[in-house]
């Protein structure tokens, strides 16, 4: 959704969008003499972030005592820390009745609060029977897509951004006050850029989802990455992917839109992992392999 005023140089823009999270990197490195599996975690540790990890193949992975997944064959695991992440979260693996434990300090996330006015009442608030009739099915649909479990790792390459320019017009994790009234955090990255802009995967994926006109969003396509790691694309004009398709890195596979709930062109990046809203912009810039 248009509305906020940051502005980034194209020069810059990189360098600005991934202030404060280069410096939270974990170490790369076991850090426990105590381990019985071998346990390395990469990544950046805030509300938000994420990191990959490499143990034992196909050990289990557990975040604060529940069981999120497993390693692929080679080893590799992705965790995701929601906007909400506690303080503390631990990290444990298990394979043949061996683990290894990492208690991680996750760094609290600086959120904006959004003002946005002049949207229909009907993308705020809606009331009518057959709209909410229309929104509940399509939450369902989308629920589907972000339940994808492609047997993939392409989180291990890193991710690009999806857009080559754009302005920055709204920030990961900031309270929304929509036409005054109070709204649930903004999961989304903001790229303002003009109508049919073309959009790129940032890493490689499997289509899971691929639709247009819906409500919220208008065109909307999410790409599953692996072991959970779906990234999503709001507002979008044109789709030039289809649900199952697999696509490359930097491979075209959509065009910027003001479609759904939008006061001005512009993607909205979003992503999760297993139900936690996290900062896409976290990867950017991260290579695990």
């Amino acid at each position: 959704m248009e509305g906020a005023q940051q502005l980034i140089g194209l020069p810059h823009r990189r360098q600005a969008l991934l202030t404060g999270l280069a410096s939270l990197a974990v170490p790369g490195t076991a850090l426990s003499q105590n381990d019985a599996l071998p346990l390395r975690l990469n990544g950046r540790l805030i509300q938000g972030g994420a990191a990959v990890g490499q143990t034992a193949p196909g050990a289990t992975v557990f975040i604060d005592g529940e069981a999120v997944g497993q390693a692929s064959p080679e080893g590799w695991f992705v965790v995701g820390f929601d906007r909400d992440a506690a303080a503390k979260v631990e990290v444990r693996v298990v394979s043949q009745g061996a683990e290894a434990v990492r208690m991680l300090t996750i760094q609290s996330g600086d959120f904006d609060i959004q003002r946005i006015n002049g949207l229909p009442q009907d993308q705020v608030a809606p009331t009518a029977p057959e709209l909410l009739a229309r929104i509940r099915a399509e939450a369902v649909r989308k629920r589907a897509g972000f339940a994808s479990r492609a047997d993939r790792t392409d989180f291990r390459q890193g991710f690009i951004l999806p857009l080559h320019d754009f302005r920055l017009s709204g920030r990961f994790g900031g309270q929304r006050i929509l036409n005054g009234a109070p709204s649930r955090p903004h999961y989304g990255v903001d790229m303002a850029a003009p109508v049919g802009t073309p959009v790129m995967a940032p890493a490689a994926a499997e289509v899971a989802f691929a639709e247009t006109g819906l409500h919220y969003e208008g065109g909307l396509i999410m790409l599953d990455h692996g072991q959970g790691l779906v990234s999503a694309y709001l507002h979008l004009s044109q789709l030039d992917v289809r649900p199952g398709q697999s696509v490359a890195q930097g491979e075209v596979i959509a065009a910027v839109g003001a479609e759904g709930r939008a006061t001005g062109p512009h993607l909205c990046w979003r992503m999760k992992w297993r139900d936690r809203n996290l900062n896409p912009l976290s990867l950017v810039g991260f290579r695990a392999a």
